[in-house]
C-alpha cells in the first residue's frame, strides 16, 4: 500500500469480511462496516456478541485473523502506528491514574503525545473547561464520582485531538444525570466534525447519538441502517384504543375490519391495538370508531423503538425464517 490511504476520503471507518477466532471460537464471522465521516454508528449487541472484540481490530489492539478493516485511510494490520495516531479511545473502565489529579492526567498524555510543558497544560485546561471539571482539576482523580471519571477518562482519549473517537459502553454504571452530560459531549464532538463508533446496551443512547445502527448477534452482522429503517423492518406502528364501558366492543372491532384494519382483541378487555401502515391512518380508526357508535376514552398511537429492534434482531426473540432481516440502505452495509 506504499503507506497511503486506500479509502474514498468520506469513509473514515471500513471493514471487510473480517473475522476473528481464539481457538474454536468464533468472536466475529465476516463482519462488513462502513462509517462516513462526520458520523456516528451505534454498534448493538449482547454481551458476547462480538462488539469489544471489533473495537480492538479497529483501534490496532487485536490482529483480525482473516479480512481487511482501516481507520481514517490506514490499515489496521499494516498501518497501526498510523491508526493509533488518529484515534481516541474510550473503554468500558475508567483508565485514569487515579493517583494524579484529573490536570496532571490530561499533562501527562499530551507530553506522552510530543506536546512541549506550555501546550501539555494549554491543552488540560481547555478539556477541563470542555468538560466541565475546572473545579475538581486539582483533585486526586480517586476522589471522583464515577460520572466524573467517566469525563476525565473521555477527556484523556481527546488530548491528541484525534480524528475517530472509540467509545466502548462509555455509560456504563453512570446515572442517568451524568449519561445525559456524555451524550451532550458526544454530539458536540460531531457537530465540530469527529467520527464516532459507539458500542452501547442502552437503547436510548442509541436513538439519540447514533446516524447508523449495526447490531451484531453472534460475531456476525443481523442488520444496519438507520434507527427509522430498523424499527421499520421490525413491526408496524400501532393505535390502542381504550373503549368506554357503556361502548359496543363487537360493533367497533366489525367497523374497524370493514375499514381494512385488523385489530387485536384480549378477552374481557376494553382495549383494542390497531396495527396501522401510516400516522394518516389514525384518521381512518376515529371515524371507524364514530360509525360504530363506539365512544373512545383513551386512543394513542405507537411506533416500533429500539427495544423491539435489540429483541427481535440480537437473537433473543428471532424474526420468522419467513421474514429475513435485510441488509438495509442509508447505513453500513451488513
Amino acid at each position: 500500500m506504499n503507506g497511503l490511504p486506500f479509502e474514498p476520503p468520506d469513509t473514515v471507518i471500513e471493514a471487510r469480511d473480517l473475522t476473528k477466532t481464539f481457538g474454536t471460537l468464533r468472536a466475529l464471522d465476516s463482519v462488513d462496516l462502513c462509517v462516513p465521516r462526520g458520523s456516528v454508528l451505534g454498534l448493538l449487541g449482547h454481551n458476547g456478541a462480538g462488539k469489544t472484540t471489533l473495537v480492538g481490530i479497529l483501534t490496532a489492539a487485536l490482529p483480525p485473523t482473516s479480512g481487511t478493516a482501516s481507520v481514517a485511510g490506514y490499515d489496521v494490520t499494516r498501518r497501526p502506528r498510523e491508526v493509533r495516531r488518529r484515534i481516541g479511545l474510550t473503554g468500558q473502565f475508567a483508565s485514569v491514574d487515579g493517583q494524579l489529579s484529573g490536570r496532571d492526567n490530561l499533562v501527562l498524555i499530551a507530553r506522552l503525545l510530543g506536546a512541549g510543558r506550555r501546550a501539555a497544560r494549554v491543552r488540560a485546561d481547555e478539556l477541563l473547561e470542555l468538560f466541565a471539571l475546572q473545579d475538581v482539576a486539582g483533585r486526586r482523580a480517586r476522589t471522583y464520582s464515577g460520572g466524573l471519571r467517566r469525563r476525565l477518562d473521555l477527556a484523556a482519549s481527546l488530548v491528541g485531538r484525534p480524528e475517530v473517537v472509540f467509545l466502548d459502553e462509555p455509560t456504563t454504571g453512570l446515572d442517568p444525570e451524568a449519561r445525559l452530560v456524555l451524550w451532550e459531549i458526544v454530539e458536540g464532538l460531531v457537530a465540530e466534525g469527529s467520527t464516532v463508533l459507539l458500542t452501547t446496551q442502552y437503547l436510548e443512547e442509541a436513538d439519540r447519538l447514533a446516524d447508523s445502527i449495526t447490531v451484531l448477534s453472534g460475531g456476525r452482522v443481523v442488520a444496519s441502517g438507520t434507527a427509522a429503517e430498523l424499527k421499520a423492518a421490525v413491526g408496524r406502528r400501532t393505535v390502542t384504543v381504550t373503549l368506554d364501558a357503556s361502548a359496543d366492543r363487537e360493533s367497533a372491532v366489525g367497523a374497524l375490519r370493514r375499514a381494512s384494519l385488523e385489530p387485536a382483541v384480549a378477552p374481557q378487555s376494553a382495549c383494542l391495538v390497531i396495527p396501522i401502515d401510516a400516522s394518516k391512518d389514525v384518521a381512518t380508526v376515529i371515524r371507524a370508531l364514530d360509525q360504530a357508535g363506539a365512544e373512545a376514552i383513551e386512543l394513542s398511537f405507537g411506533e416500533p423503538t429500539l427495544d423491539d429492534v435489540y429483541l427481535a434482531l440480537a437473537g433473543r426473540n428471532p424474526l420468522p425464517a419467513a421474514s429475513p432481516v435485510p441488509a438495509l440502505s442509508g447505513g453500513p452495509s451488513a
